[in-house]
């Protein structure tokens, strides 16, 4: 199980807790240093059935200041996965890769679900 964060991210430290708690064991990757590719994020979107503009980081500051919010829908699926290549702060997070299960952000009841 791949466990992806931004160790300063209070989201990704209350998942990290939860796998914790829960017994999961994982292997760790930082977003920034070790950013996903455009092949893996689309790749986990493909699995995950999730819309690619939910792997955006809509809350972070690059994003409000890329205008992202305005473009996005002007982009191709193609352009957002190069996009998010680019910079590990435009991906939300954290996320969980596990075989057929791709967890974005951090809802404790679909993580419950999904690794119950």
């Amino acid at each position: 199980m791949l466990f992806i964060e931004y160790p300063k991210c209070s989201t990704c430290k209350k998942a990290k807790k939860w796998l914790d708690e829960h017994g999961v064991s994982y292997d760790d990757r930082h977003i920034v240093d070790d950013n996903p590719s455009a092949d893996e994020l689309r790749e986990w979107q493909r699995t995950s059935g999730l819309a690619p503009r939910r792997f955006f980081n809509t809350s972070g500051m690059l994003y409000r200041e890329m205008q992202l919010k305005d473009r996005l829908p002007e982009m191709t699926e193609d352009e957002m996965f190069e996009l998010l290549a680019t910079n590990g702060m435009l991906v939300k997070r954290p996320l969980l890769v596990d075989g057929d299960t791709v967890l974005v952000g951090f809802r404790e009841k679909e993580w419950e679900a999904a690794l119950a």
